[in-house]
């Protein structure tokens, strides 16, 4: 290994040791053999081969899966004594402390249970391995050492997944703000810690580790959602993950879909949903492995009226995987996803419409139409027992569009006779991201170093104008019909993006880990076309009529960089920390659009900022599991809204508000009551969660009137999911309870008028409360699922929009039931 004598001195001279990363990401150090762990997991009874059974090295937190042979392999293990614990389904779970000197190959062997398990029994052994998952240090070729990380493990999920209720889905990942729509799930609406929760913009959404947002800067807002059936897991990494993910200041959202099923040529599972307000779904998925084949597809069908006047929608959903396993070390699979769905808005209300009367609606053309088609190629290749390589090629054809009245006068009724508004996307991307994770050992420690690079090329469309008369899903432009409609324009938005990024983890001791890492951007992002600038008379006739040409180009690079820190307190707990740059990009919506309840200004310009945490996770004795965390986000030119007068109107202006630093604490526990009072009783669950988020923010500096000192919008100083879990053999329940405290929706922290009756557009959210109520029972083949959401049927909102679904408030769901049947073969 060659280093430059400076970089010597610093190395052998420092006491601390202390690992330069900026030399170490551009070089591939010599590595020094760990030992390897493998072998087969079979049945003690038959000598066969357990499939998908899951070895877990409990010393180092780390998971193997068996394959379709029962065989395994952890690497790089170091001489030492490690606890083992192997697990599958319808087997004795068997626990072996093992002494590691070299390569080891052991062989465990399995009891087949007398009985089948349980559900109750099932949920107690997977935690009583798991409890709290968190992502690992490293995972396939990326790295998670120091962030904090959640993840929802859906086979736990006791809730309304039809429906796709993200406020059960999500309950035990802290801090979360959800609008809730009444749209059945179509769309997932979340932020955290002061970031806008509509349709989680402010978030890198990814499904299977790819990208599935209109456009990654220029429109980052997620029109398609998977549904919850298809999911194994949800993984949630805040802020730090700026780094290998995007510039995001909220972190990355991956949706895993299920694997197929390695055991099966053929697995069908059929689910039948009823509920509330004619909702009805229908999940069927069928999964397998022949050969060295496998694959995964559902069809996922989902319609509904609403609890609102207007308000239906019918969404078709499908997706297909196909992969092949060249070998061992060599793996490709491709991946298309379709969703195409129509729903009707009931628009949004006033303050005093919302407390007359929360089903009211005054909006009867108002239609929204999503078509979506993403592609993906993904090739997995280990190039020794140290390399591994991964190559995710993508795409996405989409359009949304969105038809109707939409004055800023809510309370304003509909005329008919005037033609509605409508507004068209179409986006075209496609993007590639490659990533190399490479082991080495470094003054006798093991440290793993990740280098990737991302190119992604849009071109999107966007167009404005005048629709038809008509109250039906009509998508047609009457631009000569109608040629002084006062809101006209199309734009085309190219954009380029080429970015890399790398992190490394050196681990000092065996415990203590520091995790540096960078990431360089170049982004250019264009505007090219027209709006109309149109004034009329009293009388509606024209006098100015012109058309605007425009151009613009906004072109960038730039650097971020972040450093991260975990130090293990024993093979169950854990400290960390991070702090991360993080920037977020103008996106189309802020480079033009007109909107008569909304203003942008003209010269809005990036957001640049930090993203820290520091927290202790783990678990206590198989009584408690926890993680708590203190976080930290600065902002620099926060884009924010504030109210202004425009035109005798009162709008809300999108613009650079000012400087915020918003804090605050993090916290989630999980007692198991049944370990702790009724460990004896094998066939009960009993547990207790608490999900709680106290945060603070100010804006320190702004250039607006009246908002320096204030709050951050989207922040509840509280807010709080609680639950209570309960198991007996195959019956499963879970009562749920959610509160969040006022919160404000513009910088100018407007309060609330009850008494408004024009606008609905400004003011705060008050404090609301929720308890949801959900169960299943299983038989064999069979599972029946039914519950109860908002159990007491609370009148409350959580959302003011400015343009669709609104403008106005968007009343949440009063009191819903729902039930499912599932039929697996």
């Amino acid at each position: 290994m060659k280093i430059h004598s400076n970089a010597k001195h610093l190395f052998y001279h420092s006491t601390m040791k202390l690992k330069v990363f900026s030399i170490l990401f551009f070089s591939i150090l010599s590595a020094q053999a760990q030992h390897t762990f493998s072998g087969k997991v079979i049945s003690a009874e038959t000598g066969e081969p357990i499939p998908n059974a899951e070895v877990w090295n409990k010393t180092e937190s780390e998971v193997a899966v068996a394959d379709v042979n029962g065989e395994f392999e952890m690497e790089d293990l170091k001489s030492g004594t490690y606890d083992f614990a192997v697990f599958s389904y319808e087997y004795g779970i068997v626990e072996r402390e093992i002494t590691i000197n070299g390569d080891l190959k052991i062989d465990f062997k399995l009891s087949p249970l007398a009985e089948s398990l349980s559900e109750v029994m099932i949920t107690n052994r997977r935690e009583q391995l798991f409890a709290l998952r968190k992502l690992r240090k490293v995972e396939g070729t990326a790295i998670y050492a120091g962030k904090k990380s959640e993840v929802v493990l859906m086979d736990k999920v006791v809730g309304n997944m039809a429906a796709n209720n993200a406020r059960q889905i999500y309950s035990q990942v802290v801090g979360l703000n959800i609008y809730d729509n009444g749209d059945a799930g179509l769309q997932l609406n979340i932020g955290g810690r002061g970031l806008d929760p509509n349709r989680t913009q402010n978030f890198n959404t990814r499904q299977n580790g790819y990208d599935i947002s209109a456009d990654v800067l220029g429109y980052p807002e997620s029109y398609y959602t998977p549904p919850p059936e298809a999911l194994r897991e949800i993984q949630v990494i805040r802020g730090a993950a700026s780094l290998q993910y995007g510039t995001q200041f909220g972190g990355l959202i991956n949706f895993k879909f299920k694997e197929p099923v390695p055991d099966k040529k053929i697995e069908l599972i059929s689910r039948q949903s009823v509920g509330s307000y004619n909702l009805y779904t229908s999940f069927n998925s069928i999964s397998g492995t022949i050969g060295k084949f496998n694959y995964y597809t559902y069809y996922n069908y989902k319609t509904g009226e609403g609890f609102r006047p207007n308000s239906g929608y019918d969404s078709h959903n499908a997706y297909a995987h196909m992969g092949w396993k060249f070998s061992d070390r060599t793996q490709i699979s491709f991946e298309y996803t379709y969703l195409d769905y129509l729903a009707q808005q009931p628009g949004g209300l006033t303050d005093a419409q919302f407390y007359e009367n929360p089903d009211f609606s005054n909006r009867e053309r108002n239609w929204f139409d999503v078509n979506w088609n993403l592609y993906a190629l993904k090739f997995k290749h280990q190039f020794s027992e140290k390399t591994d390589f991964s190559l995710n090629v993508f795409g996405l054809d989409a359009s949304r569009k969105a038809v109707g009245f939409r004055e800023n006068r809510v309370s304003q009724a509909d005329d008919h006779a005037s033609p509605r508004e409508l507004l068209v996307d179409d986006f075209s991307n496609w993007g590639a991201e490659a990533r190399i994770l490479t082991k080495y050992d470094l003054f006798d420690e093991e440290s793993v170093i990740l280098l990737g690079s991302k190119y992604y090329d849009a071109d999107n469309f966007q167009k404005q104008g005048s629709g038809t008369t008509s109250a039906k899903p009509d998508f047609r432009f009457t631009e000569d019909e109608y040629p002084n409609y006062p809101r006209q324009s199309a734009y085309n938005f190219p954009n380029r993006n080429l970015a890399f990024f790398g992190e490394n983890i050196f681990n000092l001791t065996n415990n203590f880990s520091i995790t540096p890492g960078f990431r360089v951007e170049y982004i250019n992002t264009k505007a090219n076309g027209y709006y109309k600038r149109i004034i009329l008379d009293l009388a509606g006739n024209p006098l100015i009529n012109e058309t605007v040409e425009e151009t613009k180009d906004l072109e960038r690079s730039f650097a971020l960089f972040g450093v991260g820190a975990s130090y293990n307190l024993d093979a169950s707990n854990e400290f960390y920390a991070n702090l991360s740059q993080n920037y977020r990009s103008v996106t189309f919506s802020d480079i033009r659009i007109v909107n008569p309840s909304f203003a942008v200004d003209p010269n809005i310009s990036e957001e640049r900022g930090f993203t820290s945490d520091i927290g202790m996770r783990g678990r206590f004795n198989k009584y408690l599991s926890y993680d708590a965390s203190i976080f930290g986000l600065w902002y620099n030119d926060r884009i924010g809204e504030v109210l202004e007068v425009k035109d005798g109107f009162i709008v809300r202006k999108r613009a650079n508000i000012g400087d915020a630093f918003i804090y605050g604490l993090e916290t989630f526990g999980d007692w198991d009551l049944k370990n702790t009072f009724f460990e004896q009783n094998k066939n009960l669950r009993l547990n207790l969660f608490i999900n709680a988020a106290f945060t603070n923010s100010e804006y320190t500096s702004s250039p607006e009137t009246n908002v320096e000192g204030n709050q951050v919008e989207f922040i509840p100083y509280l807010n709080l999911k609680s639950g209570l879990n309960f198991g007996y053999n195959n019956f499963l329940a879970g009562l749920q309870y959610t509160y969040l405290s006022k919160q404000y929706t513009d910088a100018t922290n407007a309060p609330q008028d009850v008494n408004d009756n024009q606008r609905g557009i400004e003011g705060s959210i008050p404090a609301y409360g929720i308890l949801d109520f959900s169960a299943s029972y299983s038989l064999g083949r069979f599972k029946l699922e039914a519950g109860i959401n908002n159990l007491l049927d609370n009148s409350y909102f959580t959302r003011r929009a400015t343009g669709y679904p609104g403008p106005g408030i968007i009343p949440a769901q009063p009191i819903t039931w729902y039930t499912t049947l599932q039929f697996r073969l």
